[in-house]
């Protein structure tokens, strides 16, 4: 993806998110973001879209096998989760004295 500026992201590493489409959509159990992939625009959530991995064997791992891991997913299908509200939220952002703060937008609580 060939772009001028960096895209923006309201979603960070280590937030609750849930997944509002694809096949482990859940708007009730928020879940964890293990990374964020700008370049794709895509971030790896804890659970979600489980893949089997077929794998050879090599010095780490000797035996090689199948292995289930978690693949990327679209930044547009997930939310921040709000845990004011119990639910998900769209978020502003604003700045103050220089740092950039998110709030969402349901509850106006200061996502960390």
């Amino acid at each position: 993806m060939k772009t001028r500026f960096k895209p923006k992201f309201n979603i960070k590493k280590g937030d609750s998110v849930v997944i509002i489409a694809g096949d482990d959509k859940n708007l009730k159990k928020p879940r964890k973001v293990l990374e964020v992939i700008t370049e794709k625009n895509r971030v790896l959530v804890e659970g979600a879209n489980i893949v089997t991995k077929h794998t050879k064997p090599s010095a780490q791992n000797t035996k090689g096998g199948i292995m289930k891991v978690e693949a990327p997913i679209a930044i547009s299908n997930v939310m921040l989760w709000d845990a004011k509200s119990h639910s998900h939220s769209k978020i502003t952002r604003t700045r103050e004295d220089g740092k950039l703060i998110r709030t969402a937008k349901k509850s106006g609580e200061v996502i960390k």
